[in-house]
């Protein structure tokens, strides 16, 4: 089985590098893991995530990173699988509403890879090994600061998570037929800017272990 694990920058998924790769990846020929780093934004991921599934073709690949929350009530560093995608700046704002290619009638809602207006993960049930709650996330590549921005989107698709490379992965998974999960830790809540609120390290710590223990059953499957 070939594993692609990917994130944003290398710092996300730089906990973990040594501990997989000596364990998985130097030790197993039928169980093999690469790390890929897709840059930051949609734009980045989405040429670098096509480019890979292509030349690579993975059996599956695991897109890891921290995210942003709408919820106050979610403690910081929780870690979620996303199941549904939503991308949250593609469209225009008109008498204070947010309308997306969907309400402009530029795209079908059952498109491929639509289906009824989101990038859901087809496998993810199959795929959560860990049994861990799935959530909605929306994807951005301006992190949303406003409050009237906030509404907007809590209002309209009642997302928990924001990030700025999740529904790449699952528009180029869904689109190239390759299995695919995206696994966040929530770090931040959603328009708070002062960064000593932040929780990055803690966030970072719990992802990072999660992904070990995921990748360990994984392997254990194989």
């Amino acid at each position: 089985m070939r594993v692609i694990i990917t994130a944003a920058t290398t710092g996300e998924w730089m906990p973990c590098f040594a501990k997989i790769d000596k364990l998985y990846t130097e030790s197993s020929k039928r169980f093999k893991i690469y790390f890929h780093q897709s840059g930051v934004g949609m734009m980045a991921t989405t040429f670098s995530l096509t480019k890979l599934l292509m030349e690579e073709k993975p059996d599956l690949i695991i897109q890891i990173g921290i995210a942003g929350c709408f919820d106050n009530s979610i403690a910081l560093g929780k870690v979620f699988l996303i199941e549904k995608e939503i991308i949250g700046d593609v469209g225009v704002e008109e008498n204070k509403k947010w309308k997306d290619i969907f309400n402009m009638k530029l795209e079908k809602s059952n498109y491929p890879p639509y289906e009824k207006k989101l990038l859901i993960n087809p496998n993810i049930e199959k795929l959560n090994l860990l049994k861990m709650k799935t959530v909605t996330g929306v994807t951005v590549n301006e992190i949303t600061t406003r409050k009237e921005r906030i509404k907007q989107l809590v209002k309209k698709y009642e997302p928990v998570t924001e990030s700025m490379e999740g529904a790449a992965l699952h528009y180029v998974g869904r689109s190239l037929n390759v299995s695919f999960l995206q696994m966040r830790a929530v770090c931040n809540y959603i328009g708070e800017r002062d960064k000593s609120k932040w929780m990055i390290k803690d966030s970072l710590h719990n992802l990072n272990k999660t992904l070990i223990n995921y990748i360990d059953k994984l392997y254990k499957l194989k």
